[in-house]
This record gives structure tokens, C-alpha cells and sequence, in this order.
């Protein structure tokens, strides 16, 4: 029988603050898979770090199960402890480099715990920096390196000793926009070259979007929604899930807001695959008498597809525009009448 990766069972997890109980994670379950790049987003306090850190074994759960690979981590025997450490790469928000060591050093660190040999250590050492662009750098000491480079010392020194899985502690929110592009297209290639299975967590949409196949959004401790990104992306059920995507979203005019009455709805229409090419606001002028005007639109990539999004608005008598939402909710479109965003 074959185990997910890493699986939570309804972990739970309360500190006692000023003397009172404050509960951090809250029957939280969830499935990583290998070969997953899975998000974990949420607001600041919203529990992610708790998360990650039990993933770690830093933290202790209060109740529930975390198994890796079908074995309880809190219930490892020194043995199955050393191995899951191996197994198991971190990379930091503020890098958490050695000042006193060279970039090699740095990487060596990771492996001198781990009782690998000398010879080996330095085989490792300039795959690592080949890998992570950085042969150049082999000398350097952190104080020399910009934030990109320390944090592709840090994905080096995660990678020492060829961990299944690398958990991700915001790990490109010190960095400026451009250096968090080229370091999760670097993640992305780890993960797509090595297999390694990558755990995130962010409080930005615009990393889940460019990077995950999976995500689930935490707030106050539980998962409020998960799924495929192309699926929380196309439909999100959630209003904690809508407000982070409408942070990477283009800004709509205020000037749309006007007007706002039963003859008269804005929708935000999202389309994947064979549904962009449905005549769909064609359907809704033919069958249903009401008139469609399109205000803006976009496209988003999300891995090896694109996500279009429509904003609409539909005008005509309120019982016309009742039957088109009907008829865009029969057919499984995907929509949002928002009218009220600016309230």
C-alpha cells in the first residue's frame, strides 16, 4: 500500500499566552503528494508558521497525527528521527546563513551533522552551487552576497543531503519582485529536475499562482479551502480565498461601481480550457434578451495553463438578468456578481 508523502490528521495545536490558551492550528487535515509545490496562504497570526514548524518537528501538536511517509513523526524512534532529518530540507525567510562561513561552508554545514564524509562533502558542494548558479560565489562570505544569492545558498544548503521534501518559511518575502521570480523559477526547476516535493508558505497569491499545483488557505488556525490552484484560482468558495486573489488581480475602476440596481450587474467571469472558446456572452444576449458589455479582461498563467477572467456588465430587465445568472450557473461558468466589492 502506498502512503501520501506527508499526511495531517486533524492536528490541533494551543499555546498558553498571558495564561490563557490561545489555539494556533485547529483540527487541521490535509495530503501532500510527492512530487507536489504545495502553498499553504494566509494572513499574518493566521497559524502557517505553526504549521511548517510542526511539519519540521519543531512544534508538538496537542492532538492529531502528522505522518511522513505513513509513519507518525511524533512517535519516530531515534533511528526512523535521523533519517526523517535527511529526508527533510528547510529553507528560511532571512536566509539564516553562518557569517563565519564561506558560501561552502555554509552548504557543508548541513552535511558535517549529517557525519558525511569530507570527499563527498565537497563532490556535493559544487554540484549544489552549479545547480543554484552560484560556482562563482564558492569563496564568498554572506556578507558579500545580495539577498538572491543568499537565498540560493540556502536552497544549496537545503539540498545537501538529497531531502525528499523542502519546507518553505516565506521564503522570498525579504526579497524584491524581480530576485522572487528567478528564485521560484528556480524552486520550480528543483522540483521538476530533482522530483523534490516543496511545501510554501506565503502570504501572497502571486507565489502560489506562479509556482504551485496544490494550495490550501489557513485562517485562524483552519483550512477555510483547498485544492488544485487551477481550481481554487477558476471557482473560489471562500472569502478569505477571494480577497487574496483579488490582490494579484488588475485594479476594476471605481467608475464601474455606479449605477448599481436590479437592471444593472457586474460579473467577473473566469474561463479554463475548452470554455474560453464557448460563445457564451453571445448565448446570453440571444436567449435572454438582456445586453452585454464587456469592461475589461485578463489572463493568467498558472503552470502550463492560462486562466482568463472577463469583467461584464449585464443590462436589461431584472427578470432577463435573473435567467442569464440561471443559465451561466446551469453550465457550470464560473462567476461572481461584484456589485458590492467597493462597500
Amino acid at each position: 500500500m502506498t502512503h501520501p508523502l506527508i499526511e495531517l490528521q486533524s492536528v490541533s495545536k494551543s499555546f498558553a499566552q498571558a495564561g490563557k490558551p490561545v489555539t494556533a492550528l485547529e483540527d487541521v487535515s490535509m495530503t501532500i503528494d510527492c512530487g507536489d509545490v504545495f502553498g499553504i496562504i494566509g494572513l499574518s497570526g493566521a497559524g502557517k508558521s505553526t504549521l511548517i514548524r510542526s511539519l519540521a518537528r519543531l512544534v508538538t501538536p496537542t492532538s492529531g497525527k502528522i505522518l511522513f511517509q505513513g509513519i507518525d513523526l511524533f512517535a519516530m524512534g531515534k533511528r526512523d528521527l535521523r533519517k526523517f532529518r535527511k529526508k527533510m530540507g528547510m529553507i528560511f525567510q532571512h536566509f539564516n546563513l553562518l557569517s563565519s562561513r564561506s558560501v561552502a561552508g555554509n552548504i557543508a554545514y548541513a552535511m558535517e551533522v549529517a557525519d558525511v564524509p569530507i570527499e563527498a562533502q565537497e563532490k556535493r558542494i559544487d554540484e549544489l552551487l552549479d545547480l543554484v548558479g552560484l560556482k562563482e560565489k564558492k569563496h564568498a562570505y554572506p556578507s558579500q552576497l545580495s539577498g538572491g544569492e543568499k537565498q540560493r545558498v540556502g536552497i544549496a544548503r537545503a539540498l545537501a543531503n538529497h531531502p525528499d521534501v523542502l519546507l518553505c518559511d516565506e521564503a522570498t518575502s525579504a526579497l524584491d519582485p524581480k530576485t522572487t521570480k528567478e528564485i521560484l523559477r528556480l524552486l520550480s526547476s528543483i522540483n521538476k529536475k530533482l522530483g523534490v516535493t516543496i511545501v510554501l508558505i506565503t502570504h501572497e497569491m502571486g507565489v502560489i499562482k506562479q509556482i504551485c499545483n496544490k494550495v490550501a488557505v489557513i485562517q485562524k488556525g483552519k483550512i477555510v479551502e483547498s485544492g488544485s490552484v487551477v481550481d481554487v484560482f477558476s471557482d473560489p468558495q471562500h472569502p478569505t480565498t477571494r480577497h487574496f486573489l483579488e490582490e494579484t488581480a488588475h485594479e476594476i475602476p471605481d467608475e464601474f461601481f455606479k449605477e448599481i440596481s436590479p437592471s444593472r450587474k457586474l460579473l467577473r467571469l473566469r474561463f479554463k480550457g475548452k470554455a474560453a472558446g464557448e460563445p457564451l456572452i453571445s448565448q446570453l444576449v440571444r436567449k435572454f434578451d438582456v445586453d452585454a458589455n464587456i469592461l475589461m479582461g485578463w489572463i493568467d498563467r498558472l503552470q502550463s495553463l492560462f486562466l482568463g477572467t472577463l469583467i461584464i456588465e449585464l443590462t436589461g430587465k431584472p427578470e432577463g438578468i435573473t435567467k442569464a445568472l440561471a443559465h451561466l450557473q446551469e453550465n457550470k461558468v464560473h462567476y461572481e456578481v461584484i456589485e458590492n466589492d467597493r462597500r
